[in-house]
C-alpha cells in the first residue's frame, strides 16, 4: 500500500488527527498512477538529489526518495511533522525542513546533502496561492538547479510556457523562458485529490538553459519593461509605456527614439514581441536615457 492510497492518506489524516488548513493551499494527491508519471517525466533515478517543496503527508515523497539519490523537502506547516517523521520513516534518504522555502538559506541547506555536488531537480506539488513567488525565487536563486518538475494550477502552466500572440502569454512567460525551456507534460484532474481544489492542474516540466535565451544588458530592466508592456493587455506598447515611463515631451522623444532603434511600431501589442523583441526594446529603452 502506498501513502497515496486513499484509504492510507484518510488512515494517516484520523489517526494523526489532521484537519486542512486553507491557508496553507493543502489538497494531497491521491493516484499512485500520477505520482509515477511525475517521477518519470523528471526522469528521476539515484544520480540526482530532489528538493521538495509542501510533501504534505509524504505521497510524493515516497516515490522520489525510492528513486533519487537523496531528498530534501521543506514543510512549512509545523502539524505535518511528526505524520512525516512516521510516513517516511523507512527511508534514510530523506530529510525533512520545517521552513518556508521562501526563508530558507538554500546555499547552506543543500550542502547537508550527503553528496552535494550531484545534479538538483526541484520536484513539487506547489501551493497554488504562491507558485509564481517560489518558481521565481527558485529560478533566479544563483543555485543551478537544472530541472523543475512541478504541479500548479492549469492557468498558471499555460501562461508559463504561452508563445507569443496567444492569450496566456504575458511577463510570466517572458520571465521563465528567460532562464528556463517551459513545457506542460500532462494534465492533472481536480478529482484526484483531498479536499478536492476548485481548478485542474498541470504538472509542469522547466529545463534550465545553459545560458539565457537572450543578451541584454540589464535582466531587472528587462523584465521591468515586459511587465509594463502588459498591464494594459489590449492596449499598443506606445500606452504602456508612456504609462510607464510617463508623457512628457522629452520622455515621448526618447520613447520614439528607442522604438525605431529596436525596430518596433509604436501600434504594437506586447503580446506580438517575443523575448528578442523585448531584449532589443530595452537595451534601446537604456541607450535612449529611460
Amino acid at each position: 500500500m502506498r501513502i497515496a492510497d486513499y484509504s492510507v492518506t484518510k488512515a494517516v489524516l484520523d489517526r494523526h488527527g489532521f484537519t486542512f488548513k486553507k491557508s496553507f493551499g493543502q489538497n494531497f494527491l491521491t493516484d499512485t498512477n500520477i505520482l509515477q508519471k511525475i517521477v518519470d517525466t523528471a526522469e528521476i533515478d539515484k544520480s540526482v538529489n530532489v528538493i521538495e517543496i509542501g510533501p504534505g503527508i509524504g505521497a510524493l515523497t515516497e516515490f522520489l526518495a525510492e528513486n533519487a539519490a537523496e531528498v530534501m523537502a521543506f514543510e512549512i506547516d509545523d502539524r505535518l511533522i511528526p505524520i512525516l517523521a512516521d510516513t517516511l520513516r523507512d527511508f534514510d534518504n530523506v530529510q525533512v525542513v520545517n521552513q518556508d522555502i521562501l526563508k530558507a538559506d538554500l546555499q547552506t541547506q543543500i550542502k547537508a546533502f550527503k553528496n552535494p555536488d550531484l545534479p538538483i531537480k526541484i520536484v513539487a506539488n506547489l501551493p497554488y496561492y504562491i507558485t509564481t513567488p517560489i518558481l521565481m525565487h527558485l529560478i533566479e536563486s544563483k543555485i543551478p538547479f537544472s530541472e523543475f518538475v512541478v504541479m500548479m494550477q492549469k492557468e498558471v502552466a499555460d501562461r508559463i510556457s504561452a508563445e507569443p500572440n496567444t492569450k496566456a502569454y504575458g511577463s510570466l512567460s517572458i520571465a521563465v523562458q528567460y532562464y528556463m525551456t517551459a513545457k506542460v507534460a500532462f494534465i492533472v484532474p481536480r478529482t484526484v485529490f483531498v479536499p478536492a481544489p476548485n481548478v485542474d492542474s498541470a504538472i509542469l516540466k522547466m529545463v534550465r538553459r545553459e545560458q539565457p535565451l537572450v543578451e541584454v544588458k540589464d535582466e531587472d530592466f528587462l523584465f521591468r519593461v515586459s511587465k509594463a508592456s502588459f498591464v494594459h493587455r489590449r492596449k499598443t506598447l506606445w500606452n504602456n509605456l508612456t504609462n510607464h515611463f510617463g508623457k512628457s515631451e522629452e520622455i515621448k522623444s526618447q520613447l520614439e527614439k528607442a522604438l525605431s532603434q529596436a525596430g518596433l511600431a509604436p501600434s504594437v501589442r506586447g503580446e506580438a514581441l517575443g523575448l528578442e523583441d523585448f531584449a532589443r526594446l530595452a537595451d534601446a529603452l537604456q541607450e535612449a536615457g529611460l
